[in-house]
């Protein structure tokens, strides 16, 4: 009797026994039906055993807190309504499961981050998936709990709040080893917004009239790949972070920048497709040693914009098509944009390629004093067919050294690299809808 006293008073074995007590074994998990009403649902978790599982019927239910790992699972039409205060479901408990059902009716107090689906710290390894996040402030925010994976969910925020006063579709904070993955996100400010959370994947989302799709914020390492973001006023905002890879995502129509890279270093970006922006297809504000390679910017005012302060980069092997402006950068220092003798495709270069080698025979620098000259002083294209003007093209051309700071691609590549970027049936279905 004394060694058991003394087993029972060693803080490892009473951890143990405590757990015992708050979360006993599951092998006699317990699957019940919880109908409609007020309190039914938190009267439901309240006598729940961890490992259980709850099925909502059709009809509304009240707010609820899950403090136990539990697995809860309805159809669409059972909702689980906030009545416009706080959060509709809080997730506060390990291993816990939400599933199929309609989560509506949040507050809108933002430093409470009145959601659709608050998971706070201490909600490890949930998984919520093929849920309806509907008019709520934020949709699912993850507080602070590791590898959540959220899945598959429609969330569609308010959108008649001022903008800044709206919430993100799903917000993050302080998470590691999280999936954000087949989301569709419509609406609210913006689509999925990362702040200081590293070793995360954000993979194939669709964003739709948000201000940025993706919002990025002190958060490393992560994966950004095969997202979509479709009229938006931002794609992928990716700001002061590292280590990032950025593959395979697809910005269409979105208003100011389809990529923006801020103050972010030691990044990959390639396989993009940015079409169609109104403004930059790409824009590099203070952004160091990444590797851009194997993206499209097409059909843009301006294919990237960088400023000074982003040294150091690798960019070839892209293709700058039908641009109105295909780079712009107004300093003084040049940049060779190439790897390995290849370079990029640029669609107004009219080179030849004599040996046949895809290479064009000639440098191309996209930029000419002209350019240089209407930046500095927009009222100068009143002169742009003046003879001043062409004087300064025939002498530019004639005298290379007379070309401003700015790219030159000493490779430049006869055709696009690698196969066209496809898109898929309901991006493109979703963007004619709009037209």
């Amino acid at each position: 009797m004394p060694c058991l006293i003394r087993a029972i008073r060693s803080p490892a074995v009473a951890t143990l026994l405590a757990a015992g007590l708050f979360f006993p074994a599951t092998g006699d998990a317990e699957s019940r039906s919880v109908a409609p009403g007020e309190d039914s649902l938190r009267l439901a978790i309240a006598s729940a055993q961890p490992g259980d599982t709850l099925r909502l019927e059709p009809g509304w239910h009240g707010a609820a807190v899950v403090d136990r790992p539990l697995t809860i699972e309805g159809p669409a039409d059972a909702f689980i309504d906030a009545g416009g205060k706080g959060s509709a479901l809080v997730i506060q408990a390990p291993n816990v499961v939400v599933r199929g059902m309609t989560l509506t009716g949040s507050g809108i107090v933002e430093p409470d981050l009145d959601s659709g689906i608050l998971l706070l710290k201490g909600g490890d390894d949930a998984l919520v998936e093929g849920t309806h996040v509907i008019s709520n402030l934020y949709g699912i925010s993850v507080q602070g709990a590791q590898r959540a994976r959220i899945l598959d969910n429609d969330i569609a925020n308010r959108n008649d709040l001022w903008e800044n006063d709206r919430g993100n579709g799903i917000n993050v904070w302080n998470s590691t080893g999280s999936r954000f993955e087949h989301n569709r996100i419509d609406g609210g400010r913006d689509g999925l917004y990362i702040h200081t959370a590293h070793g995360n994947v954000i993979h194939a989302n669709r964003f739709t009239r948000l201000r940025f799709a993706v919002h990025y914020m002190y958060a490393n390492k992560n994966d950004v790949t095969d997202n979509i973001s479709v009229e938006n006023t931002v794609g992928y905002a990716l700001m002061y972070s590292e280590h990032l890879k950025i593959q395979r995502n697809i910005s269409l129509n979105d208003r100011d920048h389809g990529l923006m890279f801020h103050s972010s270093h030691h990044s990959t970006l390639d396989h993009n497709l940015v079409r169609g922006t109104r403004e930059k297809c790409t824009f590099i504000y203070t952004s160091s040693k990444n590797i851009i390679h194997h993206n499209r910017f097409e059909g843009c005012d301006i294919g990237i914009h960088f400023t000074g302060g982003s040294e150091k980069n690798v960019i070839h092997e892209n293709a700058f098509i039908n641009n109105h402006t295909q780079v712009k950068y107004s300093g003084m220092v040049h940049y060779e944009w190439s790897k390995e003798k290849r370079g990029n495709y640029w669609s107004d270069n009219p080179a030849f390629d004599l040996d046949g080698d895809g290479i064009a025979d000639v440098a191309y620098r996209p930029n000419t004093l002209m350019d240089r000259v209407v930046w500095n002083y927009p009222l100068a294209k009143l002169l742009l067919a003046s003879p001043i003007m062409e004087t300064l093209r025939v002498a530019q051309g004639r005298f290379p050294s007379l070309s401003p700071g700015g790219v030159v691609d000493s490779w430049p590549l006869i055709a696009p690299p690698g196969d066209p970027v496809s898109i898929p049936a309901e991006a493109a279905f979703f963007v004619g809808s709009r037209s």
